[in-house]
């Protein structure tokens, strides 16, 4: 699934700004999309905290190995040691284990988060252990195809914009949110964009 309103956002971010446009041509053909299982993104986000995406990718197809069918069911099914023997850490393991029982529990509930604002949406997924404004964000964007998701603590992001935008010199966390109003109403376009500079295989979650 992609996002209905990309080509408008590509076509305006590179309008206002000559790097975004070199960014934008060099991604030609390319764009964000969204796999749509909800479960799924905020798992494989689990797996991918603070490992390399190619470490994330290894483990994540373990997971998949040993849950043909991923599910909240098919999680909450299988002991803590056969997750971990998939390459998960054992805090990782639980934050799983619990993201599964949210759903499983109906604390979350999918069918209305097309409601909700981002802010509010990001509380509610963080009351699940292990998910934190980061991942959150990360769904907003991926799963949720969000347009305007500006995340901030992201490294890849920090040092995409310090590279093309301030010569390589990092910058106060301040400093980069208030650089990053000139992208709006697009500042997810905008961040996949400047990821793609770093990598330009897409992401998915």
């Amino acid at each position: 699934m992609v996002p209905d309103y990309w080509q408008q956002a590509a076509a305006e971010l590179s309008a206002n700004d000559p790097v975004m446009a070199a960014l934008v041509r060099q991604s030609a053909g390319l764009s964000l999309f969204s796999r749509g299982d909800a479960f799924a993104t905020l798992a494989r986000s689990i797996v991918g905290q603070q490992i390399s995406v190619k470490a994330a990718d290894s483990v994540w197809a373990r997971v998949m190995t040993c849950l043909p069918v991923l599910s909240p069911v098919g999680v909450l099914a299988r002991s803590a040691e056969e997750l971990a023997a998939c390459g998960l850490s054992r805090r990782k393991v639980e934050y799983l284990l619990d993201l599964a029982q949210h759903f499983e529990s109906g604390r979350l509930d999918p069918s209305g988060w097309g409601r909700r604002d981002d802010e509010t949406l990001i509380k509610e997924l963080s009351a699940v252990r292990g998910i934190g404004r980061w991942t959150a964000e990360m769904f907003l964007i991926f799963n949720q195809l969000r347009p305007d998701v500006y995340p901030l603590d992201d490294i890849g992001l920090q040092r995409a914009v310090f590279m093309h935008y301030f010569g390589g010199e990092r910058q106060t966390r301040a400093a980069l949110a208030a650089f990053g109003e000139r992208w709006r109403p697009w500042r997810s376009v905008a961040t996949w964009y400047l990821w793609r500079s770093l990598d330009p295989v897409p992401v998915a979650y």
